[in-house]
């Protein structure tokens, strides 16, 4: 076939399949060609610029500052929401999105660990929609979520309301996320309900936990699950940029130890690297570091955050 002959097809079957809509058999039917012909020649016409495929990105999505993002820590995923203020309409925006990338990724039969004390992850279940009959999936708490009493229900709430969203049980850690010494501690971790609850967390496939700043936000404040600002302060000397499940770490997301982790009841840090989906769910400029930190280190693979938060991650640390 002359080549003018074989671009004059090209072009043929590139109009039929684009601007008529026919399926590549009905083509292959029409012209008395075969679908392996059919084939071969679309690919053929793109790399001859007879078809130019064009993506018109939509107001308000980022995918390439998504795929600079993925690119340079390496992670699986990051879902970038546009917000127009950094106020409390970004924990409802980045919760929003985190809620559809739940809804859309989310398989039947999974074992989810979601941690308690996150105002972004109770944005997150506020905003999410039923999972359809027939689907199931377990949901463990990963972060101890005794606290206050006027706080406590927040904990509760977030487990027990994201489990009958996917129409599974709920395994609540009956204990505070941070003790009071040692050996409170210690005492937690014999009763035989919190040892159930943490023997599960080898069974979670996907975590779903907040990042959170050197300074607790002002949920973690009224729950009590805090540490002291002398402590605080200690873990600052120390490089600690921020926390996940109120285990801290410095700006290359490696764990900050000190004798604090004697005091704290849920999931630890070198567990996460380990598992299928570690979703972060964080934005906002006062978490910027720990965020950075969290995604060189590999605490997470995922990332749901805001826009002004996403463009300053790929600039210098400060």
């Amino acid at each position: 076939m002359a080549r003018v002959d074989e671009l004059r097809l090209m072009a043929k079957i590139a109009r039929l399949y684009y601007d008529r809509g026919l399926k590549q058999n009905q083509i292959a039917q029409q012209l008395e060609i075969s679908q392996a012909t059919i084939s071969r020649l679309l690919k053929r016409a793109e790399e001859e610029q007879i078809v130019r495929v064009s993506i018109r990105v939509p107001v308000g999505a980022y995918p390439e500052l998504e795929d600079e993002i993925e690119q340079a820590f390496g992670v699986k995923e990051v879902i970038v929401v546009d917000c127009l203020s950094e106020d409390d309409q970004v924990l409802r925006d980045v919760g929003a999105a985190a809620a559809y990338y739940l809804e859309t990724t989310l398989k039947s039969n999974e074992v989810i660990g979601i941690s308690s004390w996150s105002s972004t992850l109770l944005a997150m279940v506020d905003a999410m929609q039923p999972f359809p009959k027939g689907f199931e999936a377990e949901v463990i708490q990963i972060l101890g979520g005794a606290g206050n009493p006027g706080a406590a229900h927040h904990a509760v709430h977030l487990v027990r309301r994201f489990s009958s969203l996917v129409h599974g049980p709920a395994h609540l850690l009956p204990a505070p996320g941070v003790t009071g010494s040692p050996e409170a501690q210690r005492a937690f971790l014999e009763d035989s309900y919190v040892k159930e609850a943490l023997n599960r967390f080898g069974d979670v496939s996907i975590a779903l936990v907040g990042i959170g700043s050197t300074d607790p936000s002002q949920l973690l404040s009224l729950s009590g699950n805090v540490f002291s600002s002398a402590e605080i302060e200690h873990l600052r000397k120390e490089g600690a940029v921020g926390d996940i499940l109120l285990r801290f770490f410095d700006a290359e997301g490696k764990p900050v130890k000190t004798s604090l982790d004697d005091r704290v009841i849920g999931m630890e840090l070198e567990q996460l690297p380990s598992l299928k989906r570690s979703v972060g769910i964080a934005g906002g400029k006062r978490k910027l570091d720990a965020i950075r930190g969290a995604l060189r280190g590999k605490l997470i693979n995922v990332l749901v955050t805001d826009r002004r938060t996403a463009e300053r991650l790929l600039k210098p640390a400060a």
